[in-house]
């Protein structure tokens, strides 16, 4: 039953972030006519998916540290690594690189210097890129925490 629990949470976490990542987001880029709007959206999709990643990555870990004690397979051991890696994924895209963002987005909104505005876009394409890369990763290590669990 344990293990079947693991394997449903980590499925549920990994399908979340596949959703959100790649097909939801992308979407609302692609359909709706106002940038701004499709980045709220957006953003708020991946604020709730932080969150539920830190919880759902708590929850098995808990759950890797009962499944430990009854056996010592390093099969377990090594998915207790992948969803740390996950959440840390999760801590350096969502809680360090978001802020930088949101900041650059707020202050694309009050420069008017054309030379300053090309500077905050580049920096804020850069971030963005990195927070994509940080994302595709943690979402391949679900890939990997899946495959490990089955």
């Amino acid at each position: 039953m344990l293990q079947s629990s693991r394997f449903l949470l980590a499925t549920l976490w990994v399908g979340v972030l596949w959703a959100v990542g790649f097909v939801v987001a992308p979407t609302l880029f692609s359909t709706l006519a106002d940038r701004s709007l499709a980045g709220s959206i957006a953003g708020s999709l991946f604020r709730i998916t932080a969150w539920l990643s830190l919880g759902v990555g708590a929850a098995l870990l808990i759950m890797q540290a009962v499944a430990e004690r009854k056996m010592t397979a390093s099969p377990v051991r090594a998915t207790r690594y992948l969803v740390m890696a996950m959440m840390l994924c999760t801590v350096l895209g969502y809680f360090c690189l978001q802020p930088f963002m949101a900041s650059l987005r707020e202050t694309l909104l009050t420069l008017q210097d054309a030379v300053q505005i090309a500077d905050a876009r580049r920096q804020f394409g850069w971030l963005h890129g990195v927070s994509t890369v940080v994302y595709i990763v943690q979402s391949l290590l679900g890939a990997v925490l899946i495959l490990k669990m089955r």
